[in-house]
């Protein structure tokens, strides 16, 4: 058996500034890997092992995405090599813990597990699970503390670990605050490898005598490191009339030990940290000795007071000891921070600052505890409070909602307008592209989730370790494979590696990154940032306003709206860049949890663009599309949204809650199981995304079969795709076959179905689906005359001219077609006949922004007032696949 060749990864912006726990997915060509993956990084400071496990197979067996974890190095070049690495020749490492009696394997008791070189050890009893990592042994069980210990060589640095949070009954910032009891219910091991361990910890709140708000809490550990990767999940499943969060946080006790003036509190700001002792000996009138000082903002242990100047030692019981620090980052734009001596005492403020890294550190000369929160300022109101610092038991704690806020409400924002019967919807829907209906603006069911770090430390660190910790927090070291080596794995659709060779190439090129670098931009300047709110964009702009339709229905948060997540993640795929992936990243963790219900009675489906993310009453599968977080999930091995791929393995079930046509069919329809109404287009999309993942990732023989006859039904349909919509039995997982008509939507292409048949044609040979597929490529922009040939009467409904133009370059590529490569590109550029074009991107000749300030806008901002989001997802899918279709016909122009 032949091993897979070694492959070279490079850090997705750079190396971290010392050794960190790192995560990463690759693809792997057909049949190149047909046994267990095992790797090994090779760098210049010699082999790192890696936990390597599968999380993708081809339809052979053979392995098609594996999942990687290390410790990985803080060097510039690394290799991923098959095999384990050499054995090291230094002398033997020392023996780590004895196992409990009756813990050794073939006890029959609980397992322990030891790691590579027996650095990872996991026991597990019923009631808790233990990981020592080598250098930190973390201790996690059930109920309302479920991180009760961290140890550090035997010494305890670390405990109480718990979720907090609180509510209120009503939306006014003055009304009583209930606190939550937070429990957690569930414990298993995810995964327990030789490198990393992955917890899964699951609960919910206990409030108003109701268990509410469930929740995902997962614990990353990795070998030799003392660190405490935290993703938190939660789904707000009750009613918004009722129940106002208040505060959520995750909190940690902190023992101390040392006297006041050797306990630490250090709080970032945008760059480093608020340095501080609980009673500081610098500043006073009296000077203890350089020596004293230099140690105290160091850190370290102060010299004995003994020692110190007299004029100081004999009136420290005169200096204040300081007990709570707050830094509260209410604005994307800014943050306060203040202290106090007691509950009891004012808050004194110490700065103010734009941007902190948020991360927060107590401890003293022989413990302490960091902890952070990844995109602090991005998903405000956010905070870090230092608490009782001054007693023997010390608490920090990273808020993911801010106390200091107003309460979060979810209602929805207007109160209907006399919008009772389907006829008033439609009616403003003309106006403010609204789509609205009782009951259906409902937030139960969607969810967020935040990405936290953990560090326990022996001793206070110095202000470089610990800004290194903080900014790796804030941004997570990630590897990543060349686009080329991507490429080549033939994975992922249709795409191909960015290429400048012809200058019509590097045209579009440029235009791709303008478009990129347009979008990181807005967000910046447009704050499209918030709890809810950061990763989406805007749909649509409005000129007269200088600003984006925030304010105006379907025209404000775009939802995934004709793809932006698909044009985002190839446009890194084929060209590695970081701004690509961060801006790609951060509208998945979006999309996939707040534009999507993971309870209640909208379970599975997804919301469509609104000025609330869930106001909308079009709930549907090309929202909760699956094939927006194979990117993410495949290249990164996040389980958080590995679970949401797989809620929505089965989402057909979910059509039967909801008519996504009921206000404008002509028809009698009600969902029924044996006869359950999918549209072609933006519901088989989804559904094909979701059952080829589920059966790639898990063999799923069900997901297989379901795949496999939709297809084959597909092909034997009169019309095929242009069906339109067609019947499906949920029982028998088939199509009825016999449905005879002809419907069309401008929207069917451009939810991923092109994205999913592509990758269905290649796992699947099934000859009359790929006939009905092309076809549909074929006559969807053929003239009027040839589709009246085929249908008895020009197709209606035609627009989106160019996203479309990406189905005659599949027709051109296939058939090898010149004259069809050229009219793909004539689509794509000018539009066909009377079939005009109708994004502005293509029609404006000259791309550029226009800097608006004065009185008219609040805050200089850029413009481009030609740009909306669909436009932007359109133009950037179809360039990219055209490219790799028909790029060698591409005109200069």
């Amino acid at each position: 058996m032949s091993l897979p060749d070694p492959v070279d990864l490079h850090w997705l912006e750079s190396p971290p500034p010392s050794p960190a726990p790192t995560r990463w997915g690759l693809p792997w060509r057909r049949g190149s890997i047909t046994s267990e993956p095992r790797f090994h990084l090779v760098h210049a400071a010699g082999a790192t092992p890696v936990d390597s496990w599968v999380t993708a197979r081809w339809p052979d067996g053979s392995v098609k995405w594996t999942g990687h974890s290390a410790l990985a190095p803080a060097t510039e070049s690394l290799e991923l090599r098959p095999g384990a690495p050499e054995p090291a020749s230094d002398p033997e490492p020392a023996p780590g813990p004895e196992p409990a009696p009756g813990t050794e394997p073939g006890a029959g008791g609980p397992t322990i597990r030891p790691g590579e070189h027996g650095r990872l050890l996991i026991q597990q009893t019923p009631e808790e699970v233990t990981v020592d990592t080598g250098v930190l042994k973390a201790t996690v069980g059930l109920g309302r503390t479920p991180i009760p210990s961290l140890v550090i060589e035997g010494r305890e640095v670390g405990s109480g670990g718990r979720i907090v949070a609180s509510s209120a009954a009503q939306a006014d910032p003055g009304a009583p605050r209930r606190a939550h009891e937070v429990v957690v219910t569930d414990l298993r091991i995810e995964r327990a490898g030789e490198v990393e361990a992955v917890l899964r910890l699951s609960g919910h709140h206990e409030v108003a005598d109701e268990q509410t708000l469930p929740f995902v809490l997962r614990l990353y550990l990795t070998a030799g490191s003392t660190r405490i990767r935290v993703v938190h999940s939660l789904v707000f499943d009750t009613d918004p009339d009722t129940l106002f969060l208040t505060s959520l946080g995750l909190r940690f006790d902190v023992p101390l030990r040392a006297e006041p003036h050797d306990r630490h509190v250090r709080v970032a700001g945008s760059e480093g940290f608020l340095t501080e002792a609980v009673r500081p000996v610098t500043g006073l009138r009296r000077d203890p000795g350089q020596p004293v000082r230099q140690a105290q903002t160091a850190g370290r242990t102060t010299p004995a007071t003994k020692t110190w100047s007299q004029t100081v030692s004999s009136r420290l019981h005169l200096v204040p000891t300081w007990d709570d620090w707050t830094l509260r980052q209410l604005s994307p734009h800014g943050y306060s921070a203040a202290k106090r001596t007691a509950a009891d005492r004012p808050w004194v403020t110490s700065h103010s600052g734009t941007r902190s890294l948020g991360y927060a550190y107590l401890g003293d000369t022989d413990a302490g505890i960091g902890i952070g929160l990844r995109d602090f300022w991005k998903l405000v109101p956010t905070q870090l409070d230092v608490s009782a610092a001054s007693t023997d038991l010390g608490a920090v704690t990273a808020w993911l909602y801010a106390p200091s806020a107003e309460p979060m409400d979810l209602r929805f924002y207007h109160d209907g307008l006399g919008q009772d019967t389907y006829a008033e919807q439609l009616e403003a829907l003309e106006i403010t592209y609204e789509d609205y209906e009782p009951g259906y603006g409902d937030a139960r069911g969607i969810a967020r989730t935040h990405e936290l770090v953990v560090d326990a430390f022996d001793a206070t660190p110095g202000h470089e370790e610990l800004a290194a910790r903080a900014r790796t927090c804030a941004l997570p070291p990630l590897l990543r494979a060349s686009p080329q080596r991507l490429r080549d794995a033939g994975v992922l659709g249709t795409w191909s590696v960015a290429d400048r060779s012809t200058p019509a190439r590097a045209a579009i090129e440029d235009r791709l990154l303008w478009l990129r670098e347009f979008y990181r931009d807005q967000v910046e300047q447009r704050g499209w940032y918030g709890f809810w709110d950061y990763g989406d964009v805007m749909h649509t702009y409005d000129a007269d306003r200088h600003g984006w339709r925030y304010d105006i229905g379907g025209y404000a948060w775009d939802n995934s709206e004709l793809s932006p997540d698909l044009w985002l993640w190839l446009d890194f795929l084929r060209t590695g860049d970081a701004a690509a992936f961060r801006l790609a990243e951060a509208m998945t963790r979006h999309t996939g949890e707040v534009d999507v219900y993971h309870a209640g009675r909208f379970a599975g489906l997804g919301t469509r663009h609104n000025v609330q993310h869930f106001g909308c009453s079009a709930k549907q599968l090309r929202i909760s599309n699956a094939t927006y977080r194979r990117y993410f999930y495949f290249l990164t091995a996040d389980e958080r949204t590995g679970e949401l791929l797989d809620e929505v393995a089965a989402c057909e079930q979910a059509l039967l809650k909801v008519d996504a046509t009921r206000k404008v069919r002509h028809d009698v329809y009600s969902p029924d199981p044996h006869a359950l109404a999918i549209g072609l287009g933006t519901d088989l999309g989804a559904l094909l995304g979701a059952w080829i993942t589920a059966w790639e990732r898990h063999g799923d023989v069900e997901a297989e079969q379901k795949l496999r006859s939709a297809m084959a039904g597909i092909g034997e349909l009169k019309h095929g795709f242009f069906t339109g919509e067609a019947l499906w039995d949920l029982e028998r997982h088939r199509f009825d076959t016999s449905r005879d008509r002809v419907g069309v939507s401008h929207l069917s292409a451009v939810f991923g179905l092109v994205e999913m048949v592509t990758e269905a044609l290649e796992l699947i040979d099934e000859p009359a689906f790929e006939q009905a597929w092309h076809e549909y490529c074929r006559l969807y922009l053929a003239a009027p005359e040839e589709q009246a040939e085929v249908f008895g009467a020009p197709l209606g409904g035609i627009s989106l001219v160019p996203a479309h133009s990406r189905l005659l370059a599949i027709v051109a590529a296939h058939e090898g077609d010149a004259a069809a490569a050229a009219r793909a590109w004539d689509a794509f550029f000018v539009g066909l006949g009377d079939q005009l074009n109708v994004n502005a991107l293509v029609d404006e000749t000259e791309w550029r922004r226009t800097r608006i300030h004065g009185p008219a806008v609040p805050e200089p901002v850029d413009e481009a007032a030609f740009v909306s989001t669909n436009d932007a997802a359109q133009y950037g899918l179809a360039a990219i696949q055209n490219l790799a279709l028909i790029g060698d016909h591409l005109p200069e122009r």
